[in-house]
């Protein structure tokens, strides 16, 4: 076909013949730039398009490989675009694109923040399963709350945070090959989910949540979407909503909350949400807790408050609140989202006033009390006392054999007060300790070691058994956990006065070669690296006839 250049008037017809078929003005050439001759294809005006932009350094040749299906041709999509040659494209031209060309493949979802409780069912084999950060959700997976909350991210990068008690399943999840364009569809069976969803791209995207009294279409938004027996609620905060039952679909701006009352027909109802509070700042950094949070007071009574982590989306705390303030208490360190809305007289939230704050807490070397460095005590469950030197810290004793603490015998549970008993008792022995302070989850300091003797004696070594090989005999006893070494005399008195060998053994075992025909007897004690042994332990005696 030949090609020919579209005069300004023409231009202008098709100008206003796209604006009365309601098609987006940026839309009226397949080359926004005009660098290319084009010309309209009528057959074309029905079909389902996507626009694609060239970046800089992109061929058409290439870009359509990456976008098109195999049965669809680079020639084809030329021709579709009425371009006769390829070479006259580059950055910034826009090539129309029919939907039904494009890849189309599904997309998984991915879990970017858990806490507590929540399941995922598998839509293939239906097993349930704890959800975990990071796991994939798939098409016609079920993602079921109980006490517990989710944060999962879509391919395009939308968000959906899945509050407790909350029933929701992946219908759709579909991604048109490289483009950027999704279709995902979500339904909603109870519960609560907040969604922050990408602008959809014009002419296919889609972003559908379904309850079981009415339909949410995004176009790119912040919204809340609440489902349960009595019907299904929407806060609309960003963007634009088109909502309802599937037969009185009305599009809900930034501002406004919708009802679809179950017990009403399925009536929809719109009114004006309560307007956001005014939250007094806090400072950029917040370098120890609590903190006040204040707000400026209004005709609401009680508030919503939510604190969200910046980075995951996950759902840190929720809770209704009155008055005009908060203590914020135990947030670790880290950037967090506060945010706080008021309830409408229908129990309905607000537009939300946000508060960004990121929390950097360090912790301090406590200063220790008692005991004091090298003290001895009676008491195998002694007391340790310290003063905290910090803001809102917590700490722990550790107390190890050595004074490195390789190997720890025995801790405190982690709590914000200044005393605590060891976990266990501890036998007789030199023992150290320290107290270990952290603050906001990653902040950590450590006071210097004490030495602590705990008085009393080391248990007795018990002979568990002798063997006889030929003129050798071969003694086995008891294992003492405290034991640095065991001390062995042999004897030929049962009273141990005339002692004829004395070694010191690591092991618990020794080979003795005896002289036949005469008695003998021997015994063990243990030694330890601190000032504590055991008593000798009974005598056996050996014999070889």
């Amino acid at each position: 076909m030949k090609q020919t250049s579209l005069s300004s008037f023409t231009k202008a017809f098709l100008m206003l013949t796209l604006l009365a078929l309601g098609m987006p003005v940026g839309a009226e050439l397949s080359i926004t730039r005009g660098s290319a001759k084009t010309f309209a294809s009528a057959s074309r005006e029905a079909v389902p398009e996507w626009i694609y932009t060239l970046k800089r350094g992109e061929s058409f040749a290439e870009v359509a490989s990456d976008l098109l299906v195999n049965k669809h041709s680079p020639t084809q999509l030329l021709r579709y675009n009425a371009i006769g040659n390829a070479s006259i494209l580059g950055e910034g031209d826009r090539i129309r694109i029919p939907l039904s060309w494009l890849k189309r493949q599904p997309n998984p979802a991915r879990v970017t923040s858990v806490s507590g409780n929540v399941q995922l069912i598998s839509g293939i084999d239906g097993r349930k399963r704890v959800l975990t950060e990071d796991a994939l959700i798939r098409v016609g997976d079920e993602v079921l709350s109980a006490a517990g909350a989710a944060t999962i991210t879509l391919a395009d990068g939308s968000e959906v945070r899945l509050s407790p008690n909350s029933r929701l399943i992946f219908n759709r999840l579909t991604q048109y090959g490289k483009s950027g364009m999704v279709d995902t569809r979500l339904r909603l069976y109870r519960g609560e989910v907040h969604t922050r969803v990408r602008p959809v791209i014009e002419g296919g995207a889609r972003f559908e949540i379904e309850t079981p009294s009415a339909v949410a279409a995004v176009r790119g938004t912040a919204f809340s979407l609440q489902a349960g027996p009595e019907g299904t609620h929407l806060q609309v905060t960003e963007g634009v909503v088109d909502f309802g039952s599937p037969k009185q679909i009305h599009r809900i701006p930034a501002g406004y909350s919708a009802t679809v009352a179950s017990n009403n027909g399925n009536k929809l109802s719109i009114r004006k949400m309560p307007p956001a509070p005014a939250l007094t700042p806090l400072p950029p950094v917040l370098s120890q807790l609590p903190a006040e949070l204040t707000w400026k007071s209004s005709p609401a009574s009680t508030y919503r408050l939510d604190i969200f982590e910046t980075e995951s989306g996950r759902w840190i705390e929720s809770r209704e609140v009155s008055g005009n303030r908060f203590d914020i208490s135990r947030l670790d360190n880290g950037q967090y989202e506060i945010h706080l809305a008021a309830f409408d007289q229908q129990g309905m939230t607000g537009m939300p006033g946000i508060l960004p704050i990121q929390v950097d807490l360090q912790a301090r070397t406590a200063k220790l009390l008692a005991p004091e460095d090298g003290d001895s005590v009676n008491d195998d469950m002694p007391e340790f006392r310290w003063e905290l030197k910090g803001e809102n810290e917590v700490a722990r004793v550790e107390v190890a054999e050595d004074e490195a603490f390789r190997n720890l015998v025995a801790t405190s549970e982690w709590a914000p007060g200044t005393t605590a008993l060891p976990s266990r008792p501890l036998s007789p022995g030199q023992y150290y300790w320290r107290v270990v302070t952290e603050a906001g989850g990653n902040s950590v300091a450590t006071t210097q070691p004490r030495k602590l003797v705990v008085n009393g004696t080391l248990p007795p070594v018990r002979i568990i058994s002798i063997n006889y090989i030929d003129s050798q005999v071969r003694v086995f006893w008891e294992k003492v956990d405290t034991a640095a070494n065991y001390r062995m005399q042999l004897s030929e008195d049962p009273s141990f006065n005339d002692i004829i060998k004395e070694a010191t053994l690591p092991d618990t075992t020794a080979a003795l070669r005896l002289i036949p025909g005469r008695r003998y007897f021997v015994r063990l004690k243990v030694l330890s690296d601190g000032p504590l042994e055991s008593r000798w332990g009974p005598g056996r005696e050996l014999y070889l006839e």
